[in-house]
């Protein structure tokens, strides 16, 4: 199984407004990049839509080494969050409707095709990958103000 390396990022201006993602996929000395965005949109919405838009990139069944800084992204899949929330028919511990269930269907679903590691790493810090997802990112929600 191939390891492929992905790097994440979500952003918006405003939540809701205009929103942006940017995805880095590393495999050996390829690298590629992709982003989008929507008109009217949340952080944590292009926070997931870089994952699920990277992890769909993927051809063929990998092994993934995740690297977002989205704590809700890392934690719900990390902490098992994500599959108990859909085991309650998308409903939290705390009986309050979970957030995103469209973008949760589809990543969970990716989670069982890829073998998907997860890192949480330092927003707007020195992980010069982590950077770059963010100005690609940036640039796809500026294009939308």
């Amino acid at each position: 199984m191939k390891i492929v390396t992905i790097y994440t990022d979500g952003a918006c201006s405003g939540n809701p407004g205009p929103g942006g993602w940017g995805a880095i996929l590393r495999y050996g000395e390829h690298a590629k990049e992709l982003s989008g965005g929507e008109r009217n949109t949340t952080n944590n919405r292009m926070e997931l839509t870089g994952v699920i838009r990277a992890l769909e990139a993927l051809q063929e069944p990998c092994q993934v080494e995740l690297y977002s800084d989205s704590k809700y992204v890392i934690d719900a899949l990390e902490k098992g969050w994500a599959k108990g929330w859909r085991a309650r028919g998308w409903v939290k511990s705390d009986k309050k409707p979970a957030l995103n269930p469209d973008l949760w269907e589809r990543l969970l679903a990716l989670c069982e095709i890829h073998q998907v590691r997860t890192h949480w790493v330092k927003g707007h810090a020195d992980n010069p990958h982590n950077n770059r997802c963010d100005q690609l990112a940036v640039a796809q929600w500026q294009k939308l103000k």
